[in-house]
C-alpha cells in the first residue's frame, strides 16, 4: 500500500456552521420537542447537532470574528478556545433570557443562540473580507496515511488495536443515542377542588348533598394502560368510573360526584385507582368530610 496524503480546506466553514444551525432549528421547530418514547430520526439528529450547537458553534463563531487573520491564533488554540468560550457564552445568554418575558425555555434559547451565531458569523465574514486572501484564516485538515512498508510489526498491531478501539467507542456512542431512554414508570393521580386548584375541597356536606372533586390521572408508564376508579365512602363502595384508556403521557381529568346519607364527622371518602387486572388499588387518595342534617 502506497503512502497517502491529502489536504482538506474548509473555506466556507462559517456557512457550514450556519447551515447546520438552521437544520437543527428546523428539526426542533417542526419536529417533536419532547423526548419520544420511541425516538425517530429527528431525535437522533437533534442529539448529534445539539451538542456542538451548544458546546462549540457559539465560541467558534466568536473566535472567528475576533481573530480573522490566520496568524492571530494557531488552529489548536482556536479549537480549545471555541469550546471554552461556548461554555462561557451559553450560560450568560441563558442568564440574560431569565430576565426577559420569554424565560429559559427551549425555543427562546434556540432563537438566542442562533441569532448569536448569525451575528458573530456575519461579523467574521465581514472582517475576513477586509483582509487579503492569503492572510485570511481558513481551517484545513492535513490527512495522511503512511504505506504499509513504513510500519513495523508493532506499529501494525497498535494501529489495528487503535482502529478497533475507535470503532468500539463510536459503537458505544451510537448505542447510547439510539437506545430509547426509559425513565421511572408511574401513574400520576391527584384531586383538585374548585377552580382546578389543590384547594376548595368539599369538607362539609348535608345529608344527601353531593360533593364534587376533579380527579386527574396521567399515564407515565411508557405503555398504554386501562384504569378504572372506585369511590369508597366509609366501608361502602359507592360508584365506579371507567374504563379509562390512556396512552403514555396522556391525561384524563373529569369531575366525580359523591354523597353520604348518614350524619357523621370525619367521614373518609376514598378514591381508589386500579389498573386493569389489579386486585389491589394501584393509587389511593382520600378526603375527610363532615356530614350533617
Amino acid at each position: 500500500m502506497e503512502p497517502w496524503r491529502k489536504n482538506l480546506s474548509l473555506r466556507h466553514d462559517l456557512l457550514y456552521l450556519l447551515g447546520l444551525s438552521f437544520i437543527l432549528a428546523l428539526t426542533i421547530i417542526f419536529g417533536k420537542t419532547s423526548e419520544d418514547v420511541y425516538p425517530t430520526w429527528g431525535h437522533y439528529l437533534r442529539v448529534i447537532l445539539g451538542l456542538p450547537f451548544i458546546l462549540f458553534f457559539p465560541g467558534y463563531a466568536l473566535i472567528a470574528a475576533l481573530f480573522p487573520n490566520k496568524d492571530d491564533l494557531p488552529g489548536i488554540e482556536r479549537v480549545a478556545l471555541s469550546f471554552g468560550l461556548s461554555i462561557a457564552v451559553v450560560p450568560l445568554l441563558g442568564l440574560a433570557l431569565n430576565y426577559t418575558p420569554w424565560g429559559i425555555r427551549l425555543l427562546p434559547i434556540l432563537a438566542t443562540l442562533t441569532l448569536f451565531i448569525i451575528l458573530t458569523s456575519g461579523l467574521a465574514l465581514y472582517r475576513r473580507s477586509k483582509l487579503p486572501p492569503a492572510e485570511r484564516f481558513v481551517p484545513a485538515l492535513a490527512l495522511s496515511w503512511p504505506g504499509l512498508k513504513e510500519f513495523s510489526r508493532l506499529d501494525k498491531v497498535l494501529s489495528i488495536l487503535l482502529v478497533l478501539a475507535i470503532f468500539f467507542a463510536l459503537g458505544s456512542i451510537i448505542y447510547v443515542v439510539v437506545t430509547p431512554k426509559t425513565g421511572e414508570k408511574f401513574t400520576e393521580f391527584y384531586l383538585l377542588g374548585k377552580g382546578h386548584k389543590a384547594e376548595g375541597y368539599p369538607r362539609h356536606l348535608s345529608s344527601g348533598e353531593e360533593g364534587e372533586v376533579i380527579v386527574g390521572v396521567v399515564n407515565h408508564e411508557y405503555r398504554p394502560v386501562k384504569y378504572y376508579l372506585i369511590v369508597k365512602i366509609g366501608k361502602y363502595y359507592k360508584s365506579r368510573v371507567g374504563p379509562i384508556q390512556l396512552d403514555h403521557e396522556q391525561k384524563w381529568e373529569q369531575p366525580v360526584k359523591f354523597s353520604a346519607q348518614q350524619e357523621r364527622k370525619n367521614l373518609k371518602v376514598e378514591f381508589l385507582l386500579f389498573r386493569q387486572g389489579d386486585k389491589k388499588p394501584y393509587r389511593c387518595l382520600h378526603l375527610w368530610v363532615n356530614v350533617t342534617k
